[in-house]
Parts: structure tokens; sequence; C-alpha cells
């Protein structure tokens, strides 16, 4: 990866040889030693902490979150005899799994809500056809982030304990959402959050910048079963310690940098309302992410891209086609990048960027 003086979206990360030699310190200051096929005391000891956390029973490290998530799902539904699952048109499982779920017969898929915003119970309530489970992803990254507020999802979830339907949270980016909901509601933590749903899933490396891998949490009975559905599928690996070594070395003190990173996101979004051609998604913060929209086709923004990256040593990210062919988006998460670059700098940065932009429009 090039190294560019000013890096926006993500968060830095180290070396190989960096990664390594912190992960090795870390290991000889906690005497640590390796798990046999996830059975050790480093690994038992951090999907405990893990499941503390979010006010669950027990923790499974998973390999990846794909596996994960699908797992909880099909046991959700075999337990209760009904294979449809309820989830937002724009959720991980739906949209970027290459239709595992329905090449692998394991569950149906009923897509809830409008396309650009977070769904309600209303639209959960238009489904006519029989539940197994549910899957609300918090935040919703596909839209930019956004994310309902607390009453509203406990109206879903208590809806659907109700109704019999397992309640679960796609919790990829969870750990970015608790600073927004304790500005909307007071001190809250994250088992706050979770305490309406079932089972969550957790990123190891999303936020917390480890290697990869997950956490699943739920009762017991349910991380059991899905233990052993991961030696059915293939997931039951012999080392897990080196994914779990990145995460539980930095974990506390990613977790203490979130509401750092949320404050610095407040102030993006105040910067960003004097530039004339960007625009927010959501209009509010609303977790330490966002999309930034812009007046140009996908070509054009790439080619500025390269071109800020090349003379100014900017990196903005990867444009993603927007609905209409002058219209363009970028995700930014807030990390390690943007708290590393003070507030002037990125007052001049974000107007420099909206300069190219109008000249680009004025030329056409």
């Amino acid at each position: 990866m090039a190294d560019y003086k000013f890096r926006l979206p993500g968060n830095a990360h180290l070396s190989p040889a960096d990664m390594f030699a912190a992960m090795s310190e870390w290991c000889r200051d906690n005497n640590v030693e390796h798990d046999v096929y996830g059975e050790g005391e480093l690994i038992q000891s951090f999907e405990n902490k893990i499941a503390s956390l979010l006010g669950y029973e027990a923790g499974l490290f998973v390999i990846t979150g794909t596996l994960a998530q699908c797992t909880a799902l099909q046991l959700a539904c075999e337990s209760r005899g009904k294979f449809n699952v309820a989830m937002h048109q724009s959720s991980h499982v739906y949209l970027r799994e290459a239709q595992g779920f329905q090449a692998q017969n394991r569950f149906n898929i009923f897509p809830v809500g409008q396309p650009y915003r977070p769904w309600q119970l209303a639209d959960l309530e238009q489904v006519q056809d029989p539940l197994g489970a549910m899957l609300y992803e918090l935040p919703m990254r596909e839209i930019g982030g956004q994310a309902p507020s607390l009453a509203q999802l406990k109206q879903i979830t208590d809806y659907c304990h109700q109704q019999h339907i397992h309640t679960h949270l796609d919790g990829a980016r969870l750990w970015e959402t608790l600073s927004y909901y304790q500005q909307q509601d007071g001190e809250l933590t994250y088992a706050d959050i979770t305490q309406g749903f079932d089972s969550t899933y957790v990123s190891l490396y999303k936020g917390i910048n480890g290697f990869g891998g997950a956490m699943l949490l739920g009762d017991a009975a349910f991380i059991r079963r899905a233990q052993v559905w991961m030696k059915r599928q293939g997931g039951n690996v012999f080392r897990r310690s080196p994914y779990i070594i990145a995460a539980a070395m930095q974990f506390d003190q990613r977790i203490a940098q979130m509401p750092q990173l949320f404050a610095r996101t407040k102030q993006l979004y105040q910067q960003v309302s004097h530039c004339s051609n960007m625009a927010l998604n959501p209009s509010k913060p609303q977790a330490s992410m966002c999309h930034v929209h812009f007046p140009l086709s996908i070509e054009e923004m790439t080619q500025l891209r390269d071109k800020l990256a090349e003379s100014d040593q900017i990196w903005i990210g990867c444009p993603q086609a927007g609905m209409l062919p002058n219209q363009c988006f970028i995700e930014w998460y807030i990390g390690d990048n943007l708290l590393k670059i003070n507030e002037k700098q990125l007052q001049q940065i974000l107007a420099h960027i909206d300069n190219e932009i109008a000249a680009i429009i004025a030329s056409r």
C-alpha cells in the first residue's frame, strides 16, 4: 500500500514485521500459549470477555463473519422450523456473499424496508410469510452508516420475541455506534444496545485492527450448536492464537478510542458543510463512518482521486457509482488516519478537493 502523506479514510496499519514484533512482545509479557482447536486460556478468556461486554452467556471465535452469520441464522431457523429470514436489502449476507445462503439451501431471505433508510417495525409487519429469524445490521454500512434509534430497535426486537422470531445483530461495525447512542440516550454500554438480540456477530478487524476473524455471541446452548457446525463447515482451525493475539493486544485501546473517533466525525461534518461539492450521508453522524457524495461521474472522480494521490499525496479512497450519471460516492471510515490530520490541515484538504471538483464541473 502506498505511503501517502494524508490518508483520509481508515486506520493506520503496521507493517507485517512491526505487527509480528508487537505480537511477540505482547505474548512474552502475558505468557501466552497457543490454543489447540480453540481450547486454551487466551482464546477462551477473550471469548468470555467479549460475551460479558455484550451481555451474553457465551462467545465463539469464528474465522470469518460470513461463516458466523449464516451459521447463526441457519441454527435459528432450524430451531423454529421456519426457514425465512427478514433483513434489509443492503445487508452483507444478501448483497456480498455470492448468494451462499441460497446456493447452500440454508434459508430464504425476505428483504424489508426501503433501500436508502433503516427499516422499522412497520416494514417487518408487512411480511406475511412465517419468519424464523431476522437480521439487523448496526450501523448499516451500505447506506452510509445509518442507524435507528434504540427505541425503534426495541420495538422491532420486542415484536420478534412476541412472534417467536430469532433476533440476530450484524454488529460488524457495532464498536463504532456506542458514542452516537450515548449522545442520544445518555450513559449506555454495548450490552444496552445488544440486549434485545438473541445472537450477535462482531468483527475483530473492522475498528479493532486485528488480522481478521469474528466473534459470535449467544446463550450457551446456541454457542455449543454453533461449535459443532464450525467443524462441519471446515471452520475448526487448529491454531486461532494469531487472530486472537492481534485483536486482544489492542482491543481495550481501540474501544477506548471510539469516543475520540466519533468526536472527529462530528468535526468532519462541520468542515464538509462549508464545501459546495460534497454531501454526507447520513446528514448527521450516527457512527464513525459516512458516505461522501460528489457531483462527478465515477470515472471523473477516479481520475481526480489519482491526481490528488500523485500530486498532493492525498488519498481519499475508492469511488463507487451513484444512481445518476454525474454522481458517485466514497465510504469514509473515520479512524487513525483522520486523527493524525489536524483541523487546519483537514480544512485545507477539503477546500482543495472542493475546488478541484468545481474546476472539473466548469470544464464540462
